[in-house]
């Protein structure tokens, strides 16, 4: 019996794939000294060897068998290297995709748990396994994956999300996030905290940190225009009203706009361009905190402690200290 199954499509993130093999042959060497049994896995591909992923690379895979039979194992599915939503829904038309949708539909109908990350989400979507749950994906494919299952919540200010068996992640390095959480659902604490020690990883909550305001307007002339036009006021932001009036329209349409392209009320995107340009300033700068508030259009530094807190999980020195760390 195997604990996970991991089904890879040609063209998947080589380094979101070599990030789950390191972690399964990592939790192998550490199992034994915190007493607990060593996974086992096994990696599947349609049509089976060679599979080709992004980059060059090939890994040898076992073909997924026509017939599949109830496992206990947690189906796991890489990022998928599909960078836009164009990309993604033309990738998922195609005959190996289909079969490794209607995989994973099968095995979550016997009661399975699958996982995925990053446009590997999109995959599970497809399949039909994400109607009313609360997911993640990468955080610029978030907008695209609300519109395809306005059924779903999705988080994507999340690193992980679970609900009930199906588990999901961010962006294609948030695969080792996602690893940690099912060694931990799978064999318990102790073995994640191990692996996590051994590959010197830190478990991460929210992906608000990494957002990077011009990349959600995904060619979106509008959204492209509010992001730079707030960016260029700092420290005094133009209110939603008057970004509405200088746009000519209501502040309904623009709202109606702005989180069709973004996933994002008006105020939450400007937030997040505040946010982006406060980081900026602390990792790149020595400007005291209370100084890199005043340059975003916080009075003090506690309303930015407040939104850094709430965005990122992180106070500004921490973000600062994580930075120099890096």
């Amino acid at each position: 019996m195997h604990d996970f199954t991991v089904l890879l499509l040609p063209g998947a993130y080589a380094s979101s794939v070599a990030l789950t093999l390191d972690m399964l042959r990592a939790a192998v060497s550490v199992a034994p000294q915190v007493d607990v049994p060593v996974p086992r896995w096994r990696v599947l591909a349609v049509g089976g060897n060679p599979v080709r992923l992004g980059g060059g690379m090939s890994l040898e895979a076992k073909a997924l068998p026509r017939t599949l039979r109830a496992d206990g194992s947690i189906w796991v599915v890489p990022g998928l290297g599909l960078e836009t939503p164009r990309q993604a829904r033309e990738r998922l038309l195609q005959e190996d995709a289909q079969q490794a949708m209607r995989a994973l539909a099968r095995h979550a109908s016997q009661g399975g748990t699958v996982a995925a990350s990053c446009s590997g989400v999109f995959l599970l979507q497809a399949a039909g396994l994400l109607r009313a749950r609360r997911v993640t994906t990468s955080w610029w494919l978030a907008p695209s994956l609300s519109q395809l299952e306005p059924g779903c919540t999705v988080d994507a200010n999340r690193m992980v999300c679970a609900d009930g068996p199906v588990i999901t992640a961010g962006a294609a390095f948030a695969q080792c996030d996602l690893m940690l959480y099912l060694l931990r659902k799978r064999f318990g604490p102790a073995l994640a905290q191990a692996v996590s020690r051994v590959l010197l990883l830190d478990g991460r909550e929210a992906q608000a940190p990494f957002v990077v305001p011009e990349l959600l307007a995904h060619g979106d002339e509008l959204v492209a225009r509010i992001v730079e036009r707030v960016r260029s006021s700092l420290p005094t932001p133009p209110p939603v009203g008057a970004l509405a009036r200088e746009f000519g329209m209501s502040e309904r349409s623009l709202a109606r706009h702005v989180r069709a392209r973004t996933g994002q009320s008006t105020m939450a995107l400007v937030q997040s361009v505040r946010l982006n340009h406060a980081r900026m300033l602390l990792e790149s700068s020595r400007m005291p905190v209370e100084q890199v508030a005043e340059q975003v259009g916080y009075g003090d530094a506690t309303a930015l402690w407040r939104l850094m807190q709430r965005m990122t999980g992180m106070a500004p020195r921490q973000l600062r200290a994580a930075s120099a760390i890096a």
